[in-house]
This record gives C-alpha cells, sequence and structure tokens, in this order.
C-alpha cells in the first residue's frame, strides 16, 4: 500500500487546491492520521504563511507545526539549483517526507503551481520529487477557456511527460462547462490506458469568483466598513458611473459595485437597494480615485444596521475594473463556503470509493539513488559505529570525513599526524572540526606495542618475528586492520591512495573470512535512475571457478537482502537457457547448480545474458518461465574482466552512481576504494562499513 499521493500539474491556476481539499476529506474518512506536505512553497512577505498549507491544516485540524508543512520556498530552490545543488534539494525533502510518514498513516503531498517562469524546470521538479519520494500521482488539468481538443491534448501531454516517470493513479479534468462534462470523459478514456482513473470536474461558478478580501489583497485597498464580511464572494461587478436612476436596474445577485468615492448618490443608493426586497443583494463597493465620502455621508452610512464591505482603492475606475477583472480566485481559510463548496464539488464528480482502493491496492517499483542512499543514511544512523580511515592526508577523505561528521552517522579515526592534518584542513578549507574526530599516528599510539606483539602472535608461524610485527604496525593497512581486529574501530575504508592488494592483504592475513565463506568478494550497488542492482564481482575474484561463482552469487544474494533489496539473481553469459555450448557457459551453468543446492528457495538463474535479465519483454521471449528473467535485482559476472568492465560501462553510459566496492565474506567489515575515487563515493562507503558492522 502506498503511504502518500502526490497532486500535481502542468499549468496554472488549474484548480488543484478543490482536488486538494477533497482528497483530504476521503483520506480522513478512511483513516485517522492524515498528514499534508508541501515541499516547495511559494515566496511570502512579511514571514505570512503559505495560504494552500494554512487553509488545509487549520480547517482539517491537523496537528502538525507549520514549519513541518514545507521544506523550501520558490527562490530558495532556484538558488540552489543555480549552485548545482539539485541533488541538495531532494535529499532535504525526502528527509523531510519520510519524518512525517513515520508519524501519519497517509500524507497528501502537494507540488508546485505553476504561477511564475520555468514551467520547464518546474515541471522537472515536481516528477523528481514525487519520483524519489516513490509516490503514485494525481494530476490536475484544468479546461478553461480552452477547446475540447486542447483539453483532450493538454491532458494527453501531461500524462505521457509524468508517466515516463512516475505512476499515474488519476487525472482529474477541472473548470469544464456542464455541458460537455460527459463528452470530455468519454474522449479522455478513449485517449488515456484504462489503468489511469478520468474524473472530469465541472466549472463551479462560486468558486472562480474572488471574495472582497482578494479584491483588497490585490488593489492593496482601505477597508472603511464592513470588515467582518470581507469573505462575500462578488459573482460579477459593474461600474456606476450614470444617475442612480438608471443604475439600479443593472444591479445583479452579490455584484460588485464600482464607483469613484464622490459618488454618495450611487453609494447610498446601492446600500438602500442592498436592504431592499426589490433589489438583489450586493457583496460590496470599490469606491475608485483614491476618493472617499465627505464626513456626513460617512456618518450616514456608519449609522445603516446593514453594511457590506465598502473598500477605498488608488487609481481610476477603468484601471481599477480592469484588475478586478483579472483576479483569480483562491480558496482560504476563512472562507468555509468556498471549502465546503470544492469538497461537495469533488464527492459528487470523483469516484472517491475507486480511488481510495486503487491507493490501498497501489505498490510502487520505482526505487531511487536518493531514496536508495537515505534509507542507508537511516540506517547507519540507528546504531552508530567507529570506522577508520587509513588515508588520512588525502583531500578526498578529508572532505568525506567533514561531511560524515556533519551527519553525526559515525565516529572516525584517521590515521597520520595530527599536525599534518590540521595543516592540511586550513590549507584545503575544509570546515571540519578535529575535536570530533579521533587522530592517531601508529608509533605513537599507545597501542602501537600491543599490536605488534598481538601481530606476532598471529603470524609467527609464518615466520614473523617482534621486530618484523612492529615493522608491519607502522603501515597504516596493517595498524588500521588491526584496530578492528582489536575492536577499536568497526570498519575500515581504504585505497584512495594504496592499492587493492596494499588495503586487503591485512584483513585476508588476521581479520579472515567467515565460518563457512571460502572466497572474499566484492559488489557495487548500481543505483540506477529508477531501481538499484547489485553487480559482483567487479574488482576482486580475476577467474572464479564454478564453485567461486556459486559462492559469489550466495554472498551477493545475501547483502542484496541486508540492504533492502529481494535478491533476484541472474548468473550471466553470452547464452540464455540451454542454447549455449562451450567451457564459459558450462561454468555458469554449473555455478547456478551449485548455488539452487545450497540455497533451494533462492530465486536464481542462469545461464542468462544482461539483456534478458533486465528487460522483462526480452527475458519472457527467451526465459517465460523464469521468475528472474527481466527483473534481476543481482547480476553475477563471469570473470572480473566482464564485471569490471561493465559496471564503468553502465556508470559512464547511463550516469548511474557506483557504490562500492564492498566486500563480502570477512570476518569485520574491510572496504577497497578505487584510487579514483571522490569524496561522495568514500561517504557511501564508509556508510555501507557502518551498515555491515552492525550485523555482527
Amino acid at each position: 500500500m502506498s503511504k502518500g499521493i502526490y497532486v500535481a500539474t502542468i499549468e496554472p491556476n488549474s484548480g488543484k487546491s478543490v482536488v486538494v481539499l477533497g482528497l483530504m476529506r476521503m483520506l480522513l474518512g478512511k483513516t485517522a492520521k492524515v498528514g499534508y506536505f508541501r515541499p516547495i512553497i511559494e515566496d511570502t512577505e512579511n514571514d505570512e504563511k503559505d495560504n494552500h498549507i494554512n487553509t488545509v491544516v487549520s480547517y482539517f485540524d491537523i496537528n502538525i507545526d507549520y514549519k513541518n508543512t514545507y521544506v523550501y520556498t520558490r527562490n530558495e530552490v532556484l538558488n540552489l539549483y543555480n549552485q548545482g545543488k539539485s541533488g541538495h534539494v531532494i535529499d532535504e525533502i525526502i528527509k523531510k517526507y519520510k519524518k512525517l510518514e513515520k508519524r501519519f498513516d497517509f500524507v497528501l503531498v502537494e507540488g508546485t503551481d505553476f504561477s511564475h517562469e520555468n514551467s520547464s524546470l518546474e515541471l522537472d521538479i515536481n516528477i523528481l520529487i514525487s519520483k524519489n519520494l516513490g509516490l503514485p500521482v494525481i494530476i490536475v488539468m484544468q479546461g478553461n477557456n480552452k477547446t475540447l481538443e486542447e483539453i483532450v491534448d493538454s491532458v494527453q501531454l501531461a500524462h505521457d511527460t509524468y508517466k515516463e516517470d512516475v505512476d499515474v493513479l488519476s487525472i482529474m479534468t477541472n473548470k469544464i462547462e456542464s455541458d460537455f462534462v460527459s463528452t470530455l470523459k468519454v474522449q479522455l478514456q478513449n485517449r488515456i490506458p484504462n489503468s489511469t482513473d478520468i474524473s472530469v470536474i465541472p466549472k463551479i461558478k462560486s468558486l472562480a469568483n474572488p471574495t472582497i478580501k482578494e479584491i483588497v489583497k490585490t488593489l492593496n485597498g482601505n477597508i472603511l466598513f464592513g470588515k467582518e464580511l470581507i469573505n462575500n464572494q462578488s459573482e460579477s461587478f459593474s461600474v456606476g458611473a450614470m444617475q442612480l436612476r438608471n443604475y439600479l436596474v443593472h444591479l445583479k445577485e452579490n455584484a460588485l459595485v464600482i464607483t469613484p468615492g464622490d459618488r454618495a448618490d450611487l453609494i447610498l443608493g446601492a446600500l438602500q437597494a442592498n436592504i431592499s426586497k426589490n433589489y438583489p443583494k450586493i457583496s460590496g463597493i470599490v469606491l475608485t480615485g483614491g476618493l472617499i465620502p465627505e464626513d456626513p455621508i460617512l456618518k450616514l452610512i456608519e449609522g445603516l444596521s446593514s453594511i457590506v464591505p465598502i473598500i477605498s482603492v488608488q487609481g481610476g475606475t477603468f484601471a481599477v475594473t480592469n484588475e478586478i477583472g483579472k483576479i483569480k480566485s483562491k480558496i482560504y481559510a476563512e472562507n468555509i463556503d468556498k471549502i465546503q463548496t470544492s469538497i461537495a464539488t469533488f464527492e459528487k464528480h470523483v469516484n472517491t470509493e475507486k480511488l481510495a482502493n486503487d491507493l490501498i491496492t497501489f505498490e510502487s517499483d520505482i526505487f531511487t539513488p536518493r531514496m536508495f542512499q537515505y534509507n542507508l543514511l537511516q540506517r547507519a544512523l540507528k546504531n552508530k559505529k567507529h570506522i577508520v580511515l587509513p588515508e588520512g592526508y588525502d583531500e578526498r577523505v578529508l572532505r568525506a570525513t567533514s561531511r560524515l561528521i556533519d551527519a553525526q552517522v559515525v565516529d572516525i579515526t584517521l590515521i597520520g599526524e595530527v599536525d599534518k592534518i590540521k595543516e592540511r584542513i586550513v590549507k584545503l578549507d575544509i570546515p571540519l572540526d578535529i575535536t570530533k574526530i579521533n587522530i592517531v599516528s601508529p608509533t605513537k599510539s599507545p597501542y602501537f606495542e600491543d599490536y605488534a606483539q598481538t601481530f606476532y602472535e598471529l603470524r609467527k608461524h609464518k615466520n614473523v618475528n617482534l621486530q618484523m610485527a612492529r615493522d608491519m604496525m607502522t603501515d597504516v593497512s596493517y595498524f588500521g586492520t588491526m584496530m578492528i581486529y582489536k575492536g577499536h574501530a568497526d570498519g575500515m575504508v581504504s585505497g584512495a591512495v594504496h592499492t587493492t592488494q596494499h588495503t586487503l592483504r591485512p584483513a585476508l592475513q588476521f581479520i579472515k573470512t567467515k565460518p563457512g565463506v571460502n572466497i572474499v568478494s566484492s559488489v557495487f550497488f548500481m543505483c540506477l535512475e529508477d531501481r538499484v542492482s547489485i553487480f559482483g564481482d567487479c574488482a576482486i575474484n580475476p577467474n572464479p571457478n564454478a564453485e567461486q561463482l556459486a559462492e559469489i552469487a550466495i554472498s551477493s544474494a545475501k547483502t542484496a537482502k541486508d540492504f533492502g533489496i529481494e535478491p533476484k539473481v541472474a548468473m550471466l553469459s553470452y547464452s540464455s537457457g540451454a542454447s549455449g555450448k562451450g567451457a564459459d557457459v558450462d561454468k555458469v551453468r554449473t555455478a547456478t547448480e551449485i548455488a539452487k543446492h545450497k540455497i533451494p528457495n533462492l530465486k536464481i538463474e542462469g545461464p542468462i545474458q544482461y539483456d534478458a535479465a533486465v528487460d522483462l519483454r526480452i527475458g519472457k521471449s527467451k526465459l517465460p518461465e523464469s521468475e528472474v528473467a527481466g527483473q534481476a535485482s543481482v547480476l553475477i559476472f563471469p570473470d572480473l574482466n566482464t564485471g569490471n568492465n561493465t559496471y564503468k560501462a553502465v556508470q559512464r553510459e547511463t550516469g548511474a552512481l557506483a557504490i562500492g566496492p564492498m566486500l563480502q565474506g570477512l570476518n569485520k567489515p574491510v572496504n577497497d576504494l578505487s584510487r579514483g575515487c571522490t569524496s561522495d563515493d568514500i561517504y557511501s562507503t564508509v556508510i555501507i562499513t557502518a551498515i555491515q558492522a552492525q550485523d555482527l
């Protein structure tokens, strides 16, 4: 079941508020705790609250602090994007949404309004947010001043644009002329796939009419009388410029009277007509030209028993009338009538039972890199571990350490001389407070002799004497690995400067492999656009035999499960099924059988080609009965040459984030970096290492 829904549009004035209010009422009828989240809000003046948030939260009395209902203002997002920090925007939105997801049974998320330029950027951001939150989307469109053909085309465009990246649960087309509702619904159902629900909501005149409050705000008006009726709606407006006897016949129900402020006759006549049973009621009076009636007239008005709102504005009558005609009405928290009308309209024209059922049964198969990284971070935070980084002078290591300490996700020990590390931090202008980390120089450590003695005892059968052990402990990789062995650290990450052999040799000598594990192997977490796959072995074993390949597959499947990925293992080769012949494909076939024998319930397929493993159409055509074909999450390569080249090709050609390599099979976690790694790679690898340490 989905725990949220994302309400989006691709155009301004879509009537999204009607849908949000109706959805909130529907959801509260199904579950007690419903949260509301609006990731990006409009910029406001004088710390004024966002109107959408204020309306929904206050009307439905949602127990949520205002600052928890949004993340950024529109300008803040644009500034961050201009600085190249788009990823930071998404990370913070995920973080805040996940907190609400824990508090509430369901969260309604409302996208942006498309009320400014940069609509293409705004569209991309909304798609990116909904995708990274893993939420299905309801798209709201509007048909005001459009032909049926234009409406259908715009709905098709919106559907196809979102459908490329997210699941479109429903499309709701708003502000449709009543005569066209049925016809439009049929046309949309014929155009849009059946899996997407279609609703058509007619234009409701009262929702389009501006209130006196909106007119005051737009014209920067001054309220002279009737402030308590400021939420009156104006169904029409007319200019009073003729004599009273002629003007009275033009009054309509709930009309707004616009007249120069010195026309006392029209002002008083309109007020009198409002209380007369022979004339329609008016919603308010706008006095133009910055003119205010003289004191005797004001005194007369003040003494009346019933007064509609009277406001004074600057500007000529013609200009003011044009401005009022341009107002796009909104729904405010104080305007209960509009809110209730919105809810009633939604319930009348939307099949709420079907929509609720679609939400209950919806399951997303989208798992983005940002979601994966967020989950990793949260998991590491639950049980903080201590990681040692032997390459304490490297800039990338220092920058990653700064981020890790800021996130408070791990404790860090850097190996090196304190003064030299301080000097590097200052020179590189890295915001790292060394009082929050541990820095150790091997030969100055109080544990140096103990470590040397321990290494001697462990390796004396290999003709290592005590002096040799002391020499080995001056090496940062040996010293860091010994910290783990002795329980002074939980894991180690190295390889930014040193070779794989340098990093792993001490681990293989005395950390050693887990019981029942005969081979240390590696995997990369390949974070593709809409999923995370595991690639192994791409870093350690050049040419594993069938038994080793089976063990790599079993270890990789366990890693997948440990990191929240359902293991569906593809044993890759140049042929699929029983068609291929030759030593290489036979090795993969044998490895698959060995793995099946050891883990009977493991979902595994092999030999299988890469395209058949990851493409559902191809997979089903080649291996129609397979549980793995077309949906593999763990891909095992037959040798290091294939694996290393493939992961790099996928990474470079698709822009995928490759996290790793992560080593499998050791008693305690030691992970090797590529010498071409970035600070981001080190950051991610440290977090993975910390999670590995939690399971020991």
